[in-house]
């Protein structure tokens, strides 16, 4: 069962100019949770994203994390402190072998390099992190695939790797942005089948279009709409109501390839 609120925004919003792209959002996420966040294009879904993460500055409302007030805190930062995500596009660095990816993402974010001497004079294997870092390869299913060139991957295997990464930092809460898109239909069962096999484990938060499979993942749904959090509950109910199939589909639209 979920616990105690471990990321919460009070009425954040952010302005571009004239476009309010999020407007005084109020959200939880508890601890062991796992989230859902839908929406049609352009509801303000990754820029609120952005918000929560330290990319962008909220130009109004708090953030808070594990009771902190993070608002004014960097993105690294926050990751220090357990806060981790990943991005629309998948982002990898495609000249290095597949371990090297995990290893550079830990190392850079490990406590015993505190600046960039530290980091480059270091050793890029220490300690057991080469060891934990195959493990979680192992986790995400390329294991086999560690000494692969990253460029030769495929999308899919990418989108592992990418999540790979991010569970290498040791995440209290992952943020998911899409980690769906782009894949084809064998590339997301593989992919819905390692979030699965993180649900419970890890405290998740999930942004996605296609909507059927999000709703078996989460327990809870929240939809976005012209920046507003409009509505949130279980994902089942969500999807029926009357308000949440206008602004998504349409009223006179098919949700079937949408769904998909």
């Amino acid at each position: 069962m979920p616990g105690e609120v471990i990321l919460e925004s009070r009425r954040a919003s952010k302005n571009f100019g004239d476009l309010t792209a999020v407007d005084s959002v109020d959200y939880q996420l508890r601890k062991g949770e796992s989230a859902g966040i839908i929406g049609p294009n352009g509801a303000g879904k990754t820029t609120f994203f952005n918000i929560l993460t330290g990319l962008f500055p909220p130009s109004a409302g708090t953030i808070h994390f594990q009771g902190q007030d993070i608002t004014n805190m960097s993105a690294d930062l926050r990751v220090g402190l357990g806060m981790v995500r990943t991005f629309q596009l998948v982002s990898v660095f495609d000249t290095l072998p597949v371990l090297d990816n995990l290893i550079l993402a830990a190392v850079r974010a490990g406590t015993e390099y505190k600046n960039k001497v530290q980091f480059v004079l270091g050793s890029s294997h220490p300690g057991n992190l080469e060891k934990e870092c195959k493990n979680t390869l192992e986790m995400v299913g390329i294991a086999e695939k560690s000494r692969v060139l990253t460029a030769d991957l495929s999308y899919g295997d990418k989108r592992k790797l990418e999540i790979a990464m991010a569970l290498a930092l040791k995440p209290e809460v992952l943020l998911l942005d899409e980690p769906l898109a782009g894949l084809s239909d064998l590339e997301i069962i593989d992919v819905m089948e390692l979030m699965n096999n993180l649900r419970g484990k890890i405290t998740l938060v999930v942004i996605e279009h296609k909507v059927s499979q999000l709703a078996g993942l989460v327990s809870r749904l929240s939809v976005m709409h012209e920046g507003r959090l409009i509505i949130e509950g279980e994902p089942e109910k969500i999807l029926r109501d009357p308000m949440v199939r206008r602004v998504y589909w349409g009223e006179d639209d098919s949700t079937d390839e949408t769904c998909n």
